[in-house]
Protein backbone atom coordinates (compact mmCIF):
# COMPACT_ATOMS: atom_id res chain seq x y z
CA UNK A 1 0.00 0.00 0.00
CA UNK A 2 1.37 3.78 -0.88
CA UNK A 3 1.77 6.21 1.34
CA UNK A 4 -1.09 8.00 -0.56
CA UNK A 5 -3.34 5.23 -0.34
CA UNK A 6 -2.33 4.38 3.69
CA UNK A 7 -3.40 7.90 4.76
CA UNK A 8 -6.55 8.00 3.03
CA UNK A 9 -7.94 5.06 3.79
CA UNK A 10 -6.28 4.78 7.61
CA UNK A 11 -4.76 7.67 8.19
CA UNK A 12 -0.86 7.88 8.87
CA UNK A 13 -0.12 6.39 12.28
CA UNK A 14 -2.66 3.10 11.46
CA UNK A 15 -0.63 3.10 7.80
CA UNK A 16 2.90 3.47 9.97
CA UNK A 17 1.51 0.93 12.30
CA UNK A 18 0.46 -1.25 9.32
CA UNK A 19 3.99 -1.21 8.10
CA UNK A 20 5.66 -2.12 10.90
CA UNK A 21 3.83 -4.79 11.57
CA UNK A 22 3.83 -6.07 7.59
CA UNK A 23 7.93 -5.70 7.90
CA UNK A 24 8.21 -7.70 11.29
CA UNK A 25 6.19 -10.60 9.41
CA UNK A 26 8.73 -10.60 6.85
CA UNK A 27 11.51 -10.70 9.69
CA UNK A 28 10.02 -13.69 10.83
CA UNK A 29 9.71 -15.01 7.45
CA UNK A 30 13.69 -15.01 6.99
CA UNK A 31 13.84 -16.51 10.89
CA UNK A 32 11.91 -19.08 9.72
CA UNK A 33 13.95 -19.56 6.35
CA UNK A 34 17.12 -19.60 8.83
CA UNK A 35 15.61 -22.48 10.37
CA UNK A 36 15.18 -24.42 7.15
CA UNK A 37 18.54 -23.91 5.70
CA UNK A 38 19.52 -25.56 9.02
CA UNK A 39 17.04 -28.46 8.93
CA UNK A 40 18.39 -29.28 5.04
CA UNK A 41 22.51 -28.77 5.92
CA UNK A 42 21.63 -30.95 8.77
CA UNK A 43 19.47 -33.36 6.86
CA UNK A 44 22.39 -33.13 4.13
CA UNK A 45 24.82 -34.61 6.02
CA UNK A 46 23.06 -37.91 6.53
CA UNK A 47 24.25 -40.29 3.93
CA UNK A 48 20.78 -41.43 1.78
CA UNK A 49 20.22 -42.41 -2.00
CA UNK A 50 20.52 -39.16 -5.08
CA UNK A 51 16.85 -38.68 -4.72
CA UNK A 52 16.67 -37.62 -0.74
CA UNK A 53 19.88 -35.63 -1.24
CA UNK A 54 18.17 -33.52 -4.20
CA UNK A 55 15.42 -32.76 -2.35
CA UNK A 56 17.79 -31.33 0.45
CA UNK A 57 19.39 -29.32 -1.82
CA UNK A 58 16.13 -27.91 -3.48
CA UNK A 59 15.01 -27.29 -0.26
CA UNK A 60 18.25 -25.57 0.80
CA UNK A 61 18.26 -23.42 -2.66
CA UNK A 62 14.59 -22.62 -1.64
CA UNK A 63 14.77 -21.45 2.12
CA UNK A 64 17.41 -19.42 0.76
CA UNK A 65 16.07 -17.45 -1.74
CA UNK A 66 12.37 -16.67 0.16
CA UNK A 67 14.87 -16.00 3.07
CA UNK A 68 16.76 -13.26 1.12
CA UNK A 69 13.78 -12.11 -0.15
CA UNK A 70 11.73 -11.90 3.35
CA UNK A 71 15.15 -10.15 4.90
CA UNK A 72 15.19 -7.54 1.31
CA UNK A 73 11.19 -6.74 1.61
CA UNK A 74 11.72 -6.75 5.77
CA UNK A 75 14.40 -4.00 5.50
CA UNK A 76 12.99 -1.89 2.52
CA UNK A 77 9.37 -1.72 4.62
CA UNK A 78 11.00 -0.66 7.59
CA UNK A 79 13.11 2.00 5.85
CA UNK A 80 10.39 3.61 3.99
CA UNK A 81 8.30 3.56 7.26
CA UNK A 82 10.55 5.28 8.94
CA UNK A 83 11.57 7.77 6.38
CA UNK A 84 8.01 8.51 6.36
CA UNK A 85 7.85 8.75 10.35
CA UNK A 86 10.43 11.38 10.36
CA UNK A 87 8.60 13.44 7.94
CA UNK A 88 5.49 13.25 10.12
CA UNK A 89 5.82 16.21 12.48
CA UNK A 90 4.51 19.36 11.59
CA UNK A 91 7.43 22.12 11.04
CA UNK A 92 4.82 24.47 12.35
CA UNK A 93 3.18 22.90 15.63
CA UNK A 94 5.75 19.90 16.24
CA UNK A 95 2.53 17.56 16.17
CA UNK A 96 3.30 14.39 15.37
CA UNK A 97 1.60 11.73 12.61
CA UNK A 98 -2.04 14.55 12.40
CA UNK A 99 -2.03 14.44 8.72
CA UNK A 100 -4.99 14.96 6.10
CA UNK A 101 -3.95 14.05 2.74
CA UNK A 102 -3.85 16.75 0.14
CA UNK A 103 -2.48 15.55 -2.91
CA UNK A 104 -0.41 13.20 -4.06
CA UNK A 105 2.26 12.24 -7.14
CA UNK A 106 0.96 9.08 -9.49
CA UNK A 107 3.17 7.13 -7.55
CA UNK A 108 1.63 7.40 -4.32
CA UNK A 109 4.73 8.13 -2.18
CA UNK A 110 5.38 11.84 -2.13
CA UNK A 111 1.93 13.63 -0.90
CA UNK A 112 1.18 16.66 0.53
CA UNK A 113 -0.18 16.71 3.52
CA UNK A 114 -1.51 19.43 5.89
CA UNK A 115 -1.63 19.40 9.92
CA UNK A 116 -5.01 18.75 11.48
CA UNK A 117 -4.15 20.80 14.38
CA UNK A 118 -2.74 24.37 12.93
CA UNK A 119 -3.49 23.88 8.94
CA UNK A 120 -0.11 23.68 8.23
CA UNK A 121 1.17 22.47 4.47
CA UNK A 122 3.94 19.85 3.77
CA UNK A 123 5.85 17.76 1.71
CA UNK A 124 6.57 14.08 2.43
CA UNK A 125 8.58 11.78 0.44
CA UNK A 126 11.31 10.40 -0.29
Amino acid sequence: MTLAEGIRKHGFRKWYERELLQSHAHLVLCFFCVIGLFASVEAATRFRDWHEQLIDGTAFVLCSAVGLWALRRYLYLLAHAEAAAHQADCPACKTYGRLELLQSDASGENVRVQCRKCGHVWQIGE
